[in-house]
């Protein structure tokens, strides 16, 4: 379980007195606490892992969102420090598939589904991310189809 796994690895953050690492495990412990209350669960109880990665990639996400604010600001040593705590949540998320392993996939459902036109392309776009689940980027998934229609 990946929230029993950053309980753990927040006790090894503090004795090596990684300030910057504690800090991004226990925001990840609190936005696991708060995803259970939004859920109408208990703080005591513990999420499944899907659960627990869809909250890692919205933390993900800010950081990204912030690290482009920050930048457009000029605000270069804040979106640093956004680069940094990015870069510890992903060692946390599964590796995405590139351009190269998702084209093969979106053909074959292509051809499953029959979509002919571009007018069908969400379905399309909707049944790729439903078989890669968390694999893929979403934008990176659209922009293979969005190539399937073009060529």
């Amino acid at each position: 379980m990946i929230q029993e796994q950053i309980r753990k690895e927040i006790q090894e953050a503090m004795k090596a007195r990684e300030t910057l690492r504690l800090e991004v495990l226990r925001g990840m412990l609190t936005a696991f606490t708060n995803e259970l209350v939004a859920t109408k669960r208990t703080p005591q109880h513990i999420l499944t892992d899907d659960e627990a990665l869809a909250v890692i990639k919205r933390l993900t996400k800010q950081r990204i969102d912030s690290m482009e604010q920050f930048r457009k600001g000029d605000r270069e040593e804040l979106a640093e420090k956004e680069e940094a705590e990015l870069a510890i949540l992903q060692t946390y998320l599964p590796e995405m598939m590139t351009r190269e392993e998702i084209q093969p996939i979106a053909q074959v459902k292509k051809k499953e589904l029959g979509v002919t036109d571009k007018s069908k392309m969400g379905i399309l776009v909707g049944a790729v991310m439903k078989d890669l689940k968390g694999k893929a980027d979403g934008a990176l998934v659209k922009a293979v189809v969005e190539e399937l229609f073009s060529s």
